[in-house]
C-alpha cells in the first residue's frame, strides 16, 4: 500500500538523464506530482523509470548519462518507461573502442594496513580456514552432501580452528562434450574454485569412477603445490564411490569421513598471522540486480574496492555479460593499451560464444531484473560498472 504521508521521490543518476527511477515503496499512482512539478500519467512501480521530459520517437533514453535505449514511439513526460517501449542499443564494435583515454590522477596509497590471514603452501593467503570437498560429477552430490552433514556434526567440533566444511557442487562432469574446445572453461573454473585460498591447499576429491571428468583431468599432476611435498607419488586424494571396497551407501560415506579427517587435522594446525593488505584478493559480483543496484550497493562496493586497491589489495569482478555492454567504459579507463587489449580479447571470445549458440544479448536480463525496473542488459551493465 502506498504511504500517502511520504513525499513522492525519484532518483536521477546524472544531470543529463531524461529518465529517473521512482523511489517510493509500492510505486506511485497516476496524477502524483513530484516536487519538481512533474506529474505521473500512469502508475509507475517502485524502481521503474519515469520520463522526465518528452522523448520523441527514435529519441535516446538516457540513464547514467548513457543511452540505454531508443524510444519505439513518442513518450510523454510523466510516463512509465519500460522495456516494451525501448529498442536496445547495438553492442559496441570491439574495433572502435576508446583505449586508455580517461586519465585520472592516481589516488594516494593507503599505507600500513594488514589483516589476519592463513598463509598457504602456494604463497596465497586466505581469510578463512575451510575444508572443501570437490566433486568431479553431479552424480556424487547426494552422497557427498550426506557426508558433509555428518562431518559437521561428528568431526568438525573436534577441530576448533577449522571454520567450516563445504561440498563444491556443480552440474558438470558427465553427459557433456568433454573434449569440446570450450570445455576448458568449466574445467578450469572448477579447478580454480577448488584452489581458493580459503581452502588451504587441502584438495579432497569425490569421484564416481565412470564420469567423463576424471579426477586426473580436473586436477592434473602439479596443480597443487602441497601434494608434491606430501607424497612422492604425487597422487591426488580421491574417494572413488565405485571402488570395490564400497559395499553400499554408508561405506561410501565412511570413506569420505575418514579422508576428510586427515585434512581437518592439517587445517586445524594452521594459525592466523599478520599479513599486509597487499596479500588480499577479493572477488565481487552483482547479483539479484534491480534498478537500485546501480544507486546503492554497487557504488558502495566500488568505493570500498577503491580503498582496498589503494591499500595494495586486488579486487576482481565477474559477469562477462555485463562487462560486454560496458566495455567502452572499461577500455577508456584502462591504465595501458595492453590492459584494454586483454579485455577486448575476452569480449571477442564471448561474442563468438554467443554466435555459436545462436543467442544474443537479450538473454540477459532475467525476469527478476525486469520486475525490479531494469529494461535491458545495457542498463544493467551501467549499474554495475558506471
Amino acid at each position: 500500500m502506498q504511504n500517502a504521508t511520504r513525499a513522492p521521490l525519484f532518483i536521477t543518476m546524472h544531470p543529463g538523464d531524461n529518465v529517473a527511477i521512482v523511489a517510493n515503496d509500492g510505486g506511485l499512482l497516476p496524477g502524483t506530482v513530484f516536487p519538481s512539478g512533474l506529474a505521473l500519467r500512469e502508475r509507475v512501480p517502485q524502481g521503474h523509470k519515469v520520463a522526465l521530459t518528452d522523448i520523441a520517437e527514435g529519441g535516446v533514453v538516457r540513464r547514467y548519462n548513457v543511452p540505454i535505449g531508443y524510444a519505439l514511439n513518442s513518450i510523454a513526460a510523466g510516463s512509465w518507461v519500460h522495456e516494451r517501449l525501448l529498442k536496445m542499443p547495438e553492442a559496441r564494435g570491439l574495433d572502435k573502442l576508446p583505449i586508455a583515454t580517461l586519465k585520472r590522477d592516481p589516488l594516494p596509497p593507503l599505507e600500513g594496513y594488514t589483516f589476519e590471514g592463513f598463509r598457504n603452501p602456494d604463497g596465497s593467503v586466505g581469510t578463512r580456514n575451510i575444508l572443501a570437498i570437490t566433486q568431479t560429477v553431479q552424480c556424487v552430490a547426494g552422497v557427498t552432501d550426506f557426508a558433509v552433514q555428518r562431518i559437521k556434526a561428528e568431526l568438525l567440533p573436534n577441530y576448533p580452528n577449522v571454520d567450516d566444511v563445504v561440498a563444491l557442487e556443480h552440474g558438470y562432469g558427465c553427459g557433456v562434450a568433454i573434449d569440446a574446445p570450450d570445455a576448458v572453461v568449466p574445467i578450469r573454473t572448477l579447478r580454480n574454485i577448488s584452489l581458493n585460498p580459503n581452502f588451504g591447499g587441502e584438495v579432497m576429491v569425490v569421484s564416481l569412477g565412470c564420469e567423463k571428468l576424471q579426477p586426473e583431468r580436473l586436477m592434473p599432476p602439479g596443480t597443487i603445490a602441497l601434494i608434491d611435498e606430501r607424497n612422492a607419488d604425487n597422487k591426488l586424494d580421491v574417494v572413488c564411490l565405485q571402488d570395490d571396497a564400497h559395499v553400499g551407501f554408508m561405506s561410501m560415506v565412511e570413506s569420505i569421513l575418514r579422508q576428510a579427517e586427515q585434512h581437518l587435522k592439517r587445517l586445524d594446525a594452521r594459525r592466523r598471522e599478520t599479513v599486509p593488505a597487499s596479500e588480499l584478493v577479493v572477488g565481487v559480483q552483482c547479483g539479484g540486480s534491480d534498478a537500485f543496484s546501480g544507486v546503492t550497493a554497487n557504488p558502495a562496493v566500488g568505493y570500498c574496492s577503491d580503498l582496498l586497491v589503494r591499500a595494495g589489495a586486488s579486487v576482481m569482478f565477474s559477469e562477462t555479460t555485463e562487462v560486454r555492454d560496458g566495455i567502452d567504459q572499461l577500455t577508456a579507463r584502462a591504465t595501458t593499451p595492453e590492459v584494454a587489449a586483454a579485455m577486448i580479447r575476452e569480449m571477442a571470445w564471448y561474442d563468438a560464444y554467443l554466435q555459436r549458440g545462436s543467442v544474443d544479448r537479450s538473454a540477459n536480463t532475467t525476469p527478476g531484473n525486469k520486475q525490479g525496473g531494469l529494461s535491458n542488459i545495457v542498463e544493467k551493465a551501467m549499474g554495475s560498472i558506471v
